[in-house]
């Protein structure tokens, strides 16, 4: 592109400035030869005039205009005032004068027109150029021819020097176009390229990657806008990344926790197979199959419902608080009870707006988290507040708390603090996912604070009343 950009351009000035040279040369070449002829036609009109008196005053004294040519012509040799006119004189076709001994060039003259007009020729003769005028002399003298040679050539090669000395400044101009053509191209392709390049580093992974922004122009503009476009790339890379790898992380967690299920379920189905057992024994294998398979179907029932979290529409209504605190609270009564942990209700609200049968998903798992949490004889408070027209719903309990680096992972799926615990509790590490997965359907924000030995407080912060 540059250099197709820089050619063209080229030769579009170089076509017209050799056009105009041309014109102008043209011109000049017209007016020089124009000169002239003016200058030629007015010495032979004025030669001629005074020839014809000479003869005149001649004959009046008796003289035979024959005998008195050369005298009488002689006196005009030098009638320009340099040495570049020359003068012929002819009566019908024979030569009668010349003030020059060359006189070949006056053979090859053309002949006066019978009507007495006055001929006007170029002739070139050793390297020279000569404006010939030849004319016939006013009756009674119409037998004689004058002719006027006037040397052209200096004025000619006055015109050909000009016309190379233009031709030299055009080269030179266009040395000087083509050098700042050069520079301004590469001036104004330079960003191009540093796009180029930079979107090929781009493309081979190099996000961080930036355009120099240089001054206020077009140009500065125009590398603002990819910057800003390289910025956008990055983010959202960045984001597939992350979403690729919690996804990798989805996956490898999501395989972990069939394995464990699987191993014990085929070996203890073997083991009913091949081995001789009591009956106390093969109840207690099918037994501990039987809790397998329940905690795999609570799995598949959880990745269930967040997947129809992700893609379902809500319910919207109003919902009230004091029905949703005790529905939460009958569903959890029993482990409530085997811990002995103490659950308190408060709420300053009537009721908020969202999709019942998910409040009641998101209260539960969150409590259970915080029952899960507590230790014997815990304590849970459960506090709906309004602040500065927000509602807000906490869940505080007295339990083992979490550290920061923790509260940053735990709406992670699969996520578990403590593995070992998560599995006695029959939990996949999915329950805090499906809240976050709630709460962002009702426009909503899930907070934690923590810190290990003091507890968790979990809030549910609803934009909408």
């Amino acid at each position: 592109m540059k250099y197709r950009t820089f050619f063209t351009t080229l030769l579009l000035f170089l076509i017209t400035l050799n056009l105009g040279i041309l014109i102008i040369s043209f011109a000049m070449f017209k007016d020089m030869v124009k000169h002239a002829e003016e200058r030629s036609l007015a010495d032979h009109y004025i030669i001629t005039s005074s020839v014809v008196k000479d003869f005149n005053a001649v004959e009046s004294r008796g003289i035979h205009i024959e005998e008195a040519i050369d005298s009488l012509l002689r006196q005009y040799n030098n009638f320009s005032g340099d040495q570049k006119v020359g003068l012929a004189l002819y009566q019908n076709d024979q030569f009668v004068y010349s003030n020059r001994q060359e006189n070949a060039w006056m053979s090859e003259l053309q002949k006066p027109l019978d009507d007495g007009n006055r001929i006007v020729s170029f002739q070139k003769s050793d390297q020279r150029t000569y404006v010939n005028v030849s004319g016939m002399l006013p009756a009674p003298y119409d037998t004689y021819t004058m002719v006027y040679q006037y040397d052209a050539t200096d004025a000619i090669t006055a015109w050909e020097k000009m016309k190379n000395m233009l031709f030299l400044v055009g080269l030179i101009l266009s040395i000087l176009l083509a050098l700042g053509l050069v520079l301004l191209l590469n001036r104004i392709f330079k960003p191009l390229a540093q796009i180029s390049q930079t979107s090929r580093n781009i493309a081979a992974g190099a996000y961080e990657t930036r355009l120099p922004v240089l001054g206020n122009d077009e140009l500065s503009e125009m590398a603002q806008s990819f910057n800003y476009m390289a910025v956008e790339v990055q983010h959202q890379m960045a984001e597939l990344t992350t979403a690729a790898e919690k996804k990798q992380q989805f996956i490898d967690n999501f395989a972990h926790e069939l394995h464990t299920p699987l191993t014990a379920i085929y070996g203890y189905a073997e083991y009913l197979q091949k081995a001789v057992m009591t009956e106390d024994d093969r109840m207690s294998a099918i037994s501990y199959i039987m809790s397998e398979s329940r905690r795999m179907q609570a799995l598949a029932n959880q990745l269930l419902d967040l997947a129809n979290y992700r893609n379902d529409q809500l319910a919207w209504g109003e919902q009230n608080i004091t029905d949703l605190f005790q529905s939460v609270k009958q569903t959890l009564h029993k482990k409530a009870m085997e811990k002995e942990i103490q659950i308190e209700f408060y709420s300053e609200i009537e009721v908020i707006w969202g999709d019942g049968y998910l409040l009641k998903s998101l209260f539960v798992n969150l409590m259970d988290n915080a029952i899960k949490a507590c230790g014997s004889g815990g304590h849970i408070i459960v506090n709906a507040v309004m602040e500065a027209g927000k509602s807000i719903i906490s869940i505080k309990d007295n339990g083992k708390g979490m550290p920061p680096d923790i509260i940053r992972h735990i709406t992670e799926p699969f996520y578990r603090e403590e593995r070992s615990r998560n599995r006695r509790d029959g939990g996949a590490g999915l329950g805090l996912a499906i809240c976050q997965q709630i709460v962002l359907h009702h426009g909503a924000e899930l907070e934690f604070m923590s810190l290990p030995g003091e507890g968790t407080t979990a809030k549910v912060i609803f934009t909408t009343s």
